[in-house]
């Protein structure tokens, strides 16, 4: 993308997130209302991810597990019928509402609307590990969508996480504005419609 492409790409990133975070500030307070009826625990989720220029960061999330889900201190990947999952948790990750509150990630910079999905250190090392090229993909900021999320789902496999690595590079190879606007719209589309992925 040239230099042009990558400014108008930010500035969208920024207008977007500011009209969403407003626009979407009375679901925020509802859910935020149900994840706390349903277990007392914390709203928001906080994780360390690596993003651009492998720098971590912290990503937020609307808690949709228990909150000793990693208590003993092991990362673990969701599983499809996780039972660390809440009742609201459960639906919340099924329609990605869980993912909301990153729309404040997307205004701080700290990832953009389209781009690979951002990982934890711990799998981000043992994927390199099979396929060293993951570390081209900090030549991007992490994004909330993507087509590997798309079309490859929740990663709870290293067979599914090598997938979307080759997914990710081939967007990082070909990415422009006009392929930002498509995942844009197709993954609003299989959200509205009901698609689980």
């Amino acid at each position: 993308m040239s230099l042009a492409s990558c400014w108008v790409k930010r500035s969208f990133d920024i207008v977007g997130s500011i009209v969403g975070l407003t626009v979407l500030s009375p679901a925020f307070i509802v859910i935020g209302v149900l994840v706390k009826r349903e277990d007392k625990g914390p709203v928001l989720f906080r994780q360390e991810r690596i993003g651009y220029q492998g720098k971590p960061f912290t990503l937020y999330k609307f808690r949709s597990m228990t909150a000793t889900a990693e208590s003993d201190g092991r990362p673990m990947l969701c599983q499809k019928h996780d039972k660390r999952l809440t009742r609201i948790g459960r639906f919340l990750r099924e329609h990605h509402l869980d993912e909301l509150p990153q729309l404040w990630n997307v205004l701080k910079g700290d990832m953009s609307f389209v781009g690979p999905r951002p990982e934890r250190r711990f799998f981000i090392d043992r994927i390199i590990s099979i396929n060293p090229n993951y570390r081209l993909l900090y030549q991007l900021r992490p994004g909330l969508f993507s087509t590997a999320t798309l079309y490859n789902g929740y990663t709870d496999t290293m067979e599914k996480m090598l997938e979307r690595l080759r997914m990710d590079l081939e967007y990082l190879n070909n990415r422009s504005l006009w392929t930002d606007i498509k995942i844009i719209f197709q993954t609003v589309w299989a959200i509205a419609s009901g698609k689980k992925f």
